[in-house]
């Protein structure tokens, strides 16, 4: 295979390095040197994983591998603000920097470190890209704060954003706690890459790393499903007696479907099939005719007729009491928004943040112009909730009401509110405070360059 390679314009001694692939035949002695000179070894090649060589006037400086990102890291998901449904499919667009191995005497040129780690960022979409057929958005990484202080990656810009939970890896599928959380440190590979992880559509070029929800991922663990589907078979049956699926296994798929952000009837049945025969047997779906394990799913006509015969404000009710139940004590960031499932069934959902877990629900009929609107129903599921001391409630513009301001104020909590051209006054005010200098919310205060304290310089090897 012949190696991708990229000219770079950083130069030491007046010598720029060029990044490139590895070469197949380079593989054996590439781990070679990992194994014997690395600290954590030369590492098992899992997934999209990809070995650069960094060198200088033909010779070899730097040796490094990216591959797949931590499958669930809470600083790093809260860093980038998406939901458990928005990570899963999205998450090959995060590459891990797995190993980090400078080939020269540890201390003999201090700033190579994060000359090589420019160089190699820039290098690495396009190589991804050719390699893999898509363009990773972007880049973690960890180090031991005990055996390294992180100032390569702090020099080539990547922001610590938070730690590990300090657990090492015992067996395939378990960890044991070792006491040593690692930093973690990002860096976005092009701009606005927070925005696009958690944005409806990714760029075009990104769509090849895509990845569709294994079958049977739900949005809730199997005991809160079976207590769930407890709850919705009290729901009233708007159909005929003799049906094949009954209410309870129905509307339970249709309230995991929309706790997953599924937001169309097609895309209810898509996640109805992802199922597996366990958990279509804890619904008690019926079972199919001549089989002695396989269960079937409603389709198309069974989700349409559901939810445009039912009472959804039964259906709202009943998910609310149970989403109130289990909720504990209110997150500190909720969002409120509001989705129609076609023209059937509008939801309003007021959601944790973090993860995009509802903490209350409400249905409506249309946006606006009719009794149950989205602006009413937003009214009602505000006025519905506890004290909301300490919290923060977010909305889009359409929120953006004194009635809704009030409501949150008076219960002790806070708003953010988006402002449009729906609201002029109000829009050309907040204009004139944009063009100052310093906003008068929230001043950032500017630390001095020298503020920042780290170790000397680069150990090589570097870390991971």
């Amino acid at each position: 295979m012949k190696a991708l390679s990229k000219s770079v314009g950083d130069e030491l001694g007046g010598t720029a390095l060029n990044v490139r692939v590895a070469r197949e035949d380079e593989v054996p002695a590439f781990d070679a040197q990992l194994g014997e000179h690395h600290y954590l070894g030369a590492g098992q090649a899992v997934g999209d994983y990809l070995r650069q060589i960094v060198e200088r006037a033909g010779q070899p400086v730097a040796q490094l591998v990216w591959g797949p990102a931590c499958y669930a890291l809470k600083d790093r998901d809260r860093w980038i603000g998406w939901s458990v449904p928005h990570r899963v499919p999205r998450l090959k667009l995060i590459v891990q920097n797995r190993r980090f191995l400078l080939l020269t005497a540890k201390g003999e040129e201090p700033n190579l470190g994060s000359q090589v780690l420019g160089a190699v960022l820039r290098a690495l979409p396009d190589q991804w890209q050719a390699r893999f057929g898509y363009t990773p958005l972007l880049a973690e990484s960890f180090t031991d704060p005990e055996a390294h202080a992180g100032t390569c990656y702090k020099a080539s810009n990547w922001e610590p954003v938070g730690w590990s939970a300090g657990y090492r890896r015992h067996r395939a599928d378990f960890y044991v706690p070792n006491d040593r959380p690692k930093r973690l440190w990002l860096r976005a590979l092009r701009p606005g890459a927070r925005g696009h992880l958690r944005a409806v559509t990714v760029p075009a070029d990104c769509q090849g790393g895509l990845v569709a929800p294994p079958a049977g991922l739900l949005p809730l663990k199997l005991a809160e499903m079976d207590s769930l589907a407890q709850t919705m078979r009290h729901a009233p049956d708007p159909r005929d007696t003799n049906t094949q699926y009954h209410i309870g296994p129905v509307l339970t798929l249709v309230a995991m479907a929309l706790l997953a952000g599924r937001r169309e009837i097609a895309e209810i049945v898509r996640f109805a099939t992802t199922l597996t025969q366990t958990q279509r047997r804890r619904l008690r779906l019926p079972r199919k005719r001549g089989t002695r394990a396989f269960y079937k799913v409603p389709g198309y006509d069974v989700f349409y007729q559901v939810l445009t015969r039912m009472d959804p404000e039964v259906f709202a009710t009943l998910l609310n009491d149970w989403l109130q139940a289990r909720a504990g004590s209110l997150p500190q960031a909720l969002a409120l928004d509001g989705k129609m499932i076609r023209d059937h069934i509008g939801l309003l959902s007021l959601v944790q943040h973090e993860d995009g877990v509802p903490h209350a629900v409400a249905v409506y009929d249309q946006k606006e112009g009719t009794e149950r609107c989205e602006l009413t129903a937003a009214t009602a599921l505000l006025e519905k909730l506890p004290a909301l001391d300490g919290q923060l409630i977010t909305a889009d513009p359409l929120h953006n009401q004194r009635k809704h301001a009030r409501t949150i104020v008076e219960k002790g909590g806070d708003y953010l509110f988006q402002i449009k051209e729906n609201q002029p006054r109000l829009f050309k005010q907040a204009k004139g405070l944009d063009a100052l200098q310093d906003t008068p919310f929230l001043p950032t205060p500017r630390p001095p360059m020298g503020g920042w304290k780290s170790a000397g310089c680069i150990p090589s090897p570097s870390n991971r």
